[in-house]
């Protein structure tokens, strides 16, 4: 009995030190790992989203911003009442209550509710911060903003629920400025409650990196006036816009009408805010298309535009097919400068029949069209260009005027660029640089680049000079603007559907850059089908081009001044005449066969004037006389 006794006593010592052993073990060896797997059985992580950056234009106008707001988070596990949780829920947010229960019903231990729950309004968190609903939290969120709502709306594009980018610059440099996000991590037991001896930690989020564009605003905000009056006046199916840089290919301004407000941009259709009409509809340019086929004859050395001449009969039948002048009877003889200024279809067929078909169709597509220029938006179009083995000699007759071929305003612009820069071909631009948001310190710029140089310098000079004789005495002198330079070409195209052309159906369009003999600035305007028109690009289009040069020239710091080609006027023109220095006249000796006037102030005496002394005005126009 006692050696059973003390066998027993042997057997549980080696029971106790085994045990003993195997709790030293787990406690001091394996204490690391176990911890570790009860810890992350436990944790939790919930996700903070980070800042999207900012986007600015080049002078540090927002044009995209944050602003806070609120987003609701469920713990289901905390949600005791899960069906009637979701029934209170609903109305406020405007949802079905099946859809917030198979949310909140999951088995996960957060749930971000999806839906309207995502960036609620002020007025919807207070509702429910006041129910004091269990496991129902606001979380603090933003939500993007464009404070000047349709303004380059096409352009920046919008934002989805999750803050990435879907559409235009947004879209294109979501990787820029989407930012990386950050995780509160926090302990919590099968229950849903809180571990109070265990540490919650917050890894911060990175916010996105903001963009600074080469948009100017107030260039931008000039052609968003004149185009927006445009689009009330005519009532067309489209207005476009595009201000660029010729020097560097940088995109000043773009204006689509019809626009939207990418603050709501789910109110509208998707084919209102998916296409950015400046850089992906594509049409037959018309006369403006003349300026490419006749810079490639001067290149070439085919014609001496002051010295060669073009009869123009009215008519020239090509492959049996008649191509008439827009003027019954014709221009008769021209110089071919003349044969630009008066935009003559049979002088430009001849253009095309001295350059041949692999010349003309080379420099059509080395100036860009039927390719994409490589603009760094989403959604560019590349045009349509006839293939090579289809380019026969009806073909080559037409696209040298600007039909069968079908381009995008943006081709136009960079393509008119190369014409007066001395030639090169850049890659559109809409990005300057990228900047920290914190800080705006630069870390990334932009460097322009050059295509290739499609003519020579010396051409280049030439067609200024030919631009510059289309606006002064040719058909683009509804673009005239004293003392400045401003050279230019109208378009009137008559558009095609299923390929018959339609009657009374057109796009009216000018090109026209400033000053010409060191262009600043190229100004672009195509309205698709007004209404109630004169379907001249000349009548429609240039007025709203010299309209928009008329302020973004002095705002560019371009002066006035002397020189160029002198206007020649016709009897649809308002001549302009010199203002007089009727300063310190009394107000009964303020007279003028030109002007109109406007006083303002009280007096007799004339003590300051707008427009001022030697400027030079339109007859008509108003001159502001202070009294004092």
């Amino acid at each position: 009995m006692i050696k059973k006794i003390f066998s027993l006593e042997i057997i549980f010592s080696l029971i106790m030190v085994i045990i003993g052993v195997r709790l030293g073990y787990v406690q001091i060896v394996k204490n690391n790992v176990l911890l570790k797997g009860a810890s992350e059985s436990w944790q939790r992580s919930f996700p903070i989203e980070a800042s999207r950056g900012y986007i600015y234009d080049r002078n540090g106008v927002s044009l995209a911003i944050n602003i806070p707001t609120m987003s609701l988070s469920v713990i289901p596990y905390q949600v005791k009442e899960k069906a009637k949780t979701s029934i209170i829920l609903a109305p406020i947010l405007e949802m079905e209550a099946k859809d917030i229960y198979e949310q909140i019903n999951k088995k996960v231990s957060i749930v971000r509710l999806k839906g309207n729950g995502k960036k609620i309004s002020d007025e919807v968190a207070m509702q429910i911060n006041k129910l004091r609903l269990e496991g129902v939290y606001l979380i603090r969120d933003s939500r993007r903003y464009y404070p000047y709502e349709t303004m380059l709306a096409h352009t920046l594009g919008f934002v989805g629920i999750d803050n990435q980018g879907l559409s235009g610059v947004e879209a294109y440099y979501d990787n820029y400025l989407k930012g990386s996000n950050g995780y509160l991590n926090y302990y919590m037991d099968a229950k849903g409650g809180l571990f109070s001896n265990l540490e919650s930690n917050i890894i911060a989020p990175s916010s996105g990196l903001s963009l600074n564009l080469t948009i100017d605003f107030n260039i931008q905000s000039i052609m968003e006036r004149e185009l927006y009056n445009a689009y009330l006046k005519y009532s067309p199916e489209s207005v476009i816009g595009i201000a660029m840089n010729p020097k560097n290919g940088e995109i000043l301004g773009i204006v689509n009408y019809p626009t939207f407000n990418p603050n709501n941009y789910q109110n509208y259709d998707s084919d209102t805010y998916n296409r950015n009409l400046a850089i992906w509809k594509s049409y037959e340019p018309g006369s403006t298309f003349k300026v490419f086929s006749f810079a490639a004859a001067l290149e070439e050395k085919k014609i001496d535009m002051y010295k060669d001449t073009y009869y123009d009969t009215g008519s020239v039948y090509v492959e049996g097919q008649r191509i008439k002048s827009w003027k019954k009877g014709g221009h008769g003889l021209q110089t071919y400068l003349e044969v630009l200024q008066n935009s003559s279809n049979p002088g430009f067929v001849s253009i095309a029949q001295k350059l041949g078909k692999d010349n003309l169709y080379n420099y059509i597509t080395n100036f860009g069209f039927g390719s994409k220029t490589g603009i760094d938006i989403w959604g560019e179009s590349a045009g349509i260009m006839f293939k090579y083995d289809d380019y026969n000699l009806l073909e080559q007759a037409t696209s040298a005027f600007g039909q069968g071929v079908s381009v995008t305003a943006l081709q136009l612009v960079t393509a008119f660029s190369a014409v007066i820069n001395g030639g090169y071909l850049y890659v559109p631009s809409i990005l300057d640089s990228v900047s920290l948001t914190s800080t705006k310190e630069v870390v990334y710029e932009k460097e322009n680049e050059v295509v290739r140089q499609v003519i020579s310098e010396e051409t280049s000079n030439l067609m200024r000079d030919a631009l510059e004789h289309v606006v002064s005495v040719g058909g683009g002198r509804t673009a005239y603007l004293e003392g400045y330079r401003v050279g230019g070409k109208t378009g009137t195209a008559q558009k095609a559907i299923n390929g018959v052309y339609q009657a009374g159906n057109y796009n009216l369009s000018m090109i026209a850059a400033a000053p010409m003999d060191d262009p600043e600035i190229v100004v672009y305007v195509a309205i698709d089908n007004p209404e109630s028109a004169i379907q001249y690009g000349g009548t429609v289009a240039g007025p709203i081009v010299k309209a928009i040069l008329s302020d973004a020239l002095p705002y560019l710091g371009v002066s006035k001044r002397d020189g160029g080609v002198e206007r020649k006027y016709t009897w649809m023109d308002k001549k302009s005449y010199l203002v007089d220095n009727y300063i310190g006249l009394s107000k009964g000796d303020v007279k003028s066969k030109y002007f109109k006037f406007e006083f303002v102030g009280d007096g007799n005496v004339v003590i300051d004037q707008l427009p001022k002394y030697g400027e030079k005005i339109e007859e008509g126009s108003t001159i502001v006389i202070m009294l004092g």
